[in-house]
């Protein structure tokens, strides 16, 4: 018998036939061993698929638009060289291009706490010198995973670096977001 009051509607055997779907669906994915990844093929465009497929180099900020500075920089010039690309952050190098830290926002706003005039000092007397990094081949998913479980506090960027700890690029939880990450 239908819900529908007038018996006119097929509720009932549509409820039915959507739970039987189900169920061979289940069935199926179980006997083929079909994995959260296979999904992730399938459905490239959905959010198990950006979480499985989407990688750092897909997202990560680089060329003109990585934010770098030498150990050399001041810290004032380093301000604009953030304020320019707009990501809070900005990775400072050695003459070769490797990491040395990170200059972020944060590091400024606790710079002005101490009410020490440092804008004329290098960089490297404020910076992060130990940043989280990530590789381009990574998943997205994994750099979010890094910035969540910082410690003392959560971080919305990531320097991005090769095998040999040159940066190639940035991540910012932003372009995380907009990708649909999280």
């Amino acid at each position: 018998e239908e819900a529908c009051p007038l018996g006119l509607a097929p509720t009932a055997s549509t409820t039915a036939t959507l739970a039987m779907g189900d169920a061979i669906a289940v069935v199926l994915l179980s006997k083929r061993k079909f994995t959260p990844e296979d999904f992730a093929l399938f459905h490239p465009g959905g959010s198990l698929g950006r979480k499985l497929l989407l990688t750092v180099e897909n997202v990560m900020h680089s060329g003109e638009d990585n934010p770098i500075v030498s150990a050399e920089t001041n810290v004032k010039e380093a301000l604009f060289v953030m304020t320019s690309k707009g990501l809070g952050a900005t990775a400072v190098v050695d003459q070769s291009g490797c990491l040395l830290g990170i200059l972020t926002d944060g590091d400024i706003r606790r710079g002005l706490e101490t009410g020490h005039q440092f804008l004329e000092e290098s960089v490297v007397n404020i910076m992060t010198k130990t940043p989280k990094t990530i590789t381009a081949d990574k998943l997205a998913a994994a750099a979010l995973s890094i910035m969540e479980k910082n410690k003392p506090r959560p971080i919305t960027v990531l320097p991005v670096v090769d095998k040999n700890n040159f940066v190639i690029g940035i991540v910012h939880l932003t372009d995380l977001l907009r990708q649909g990450v999280v």
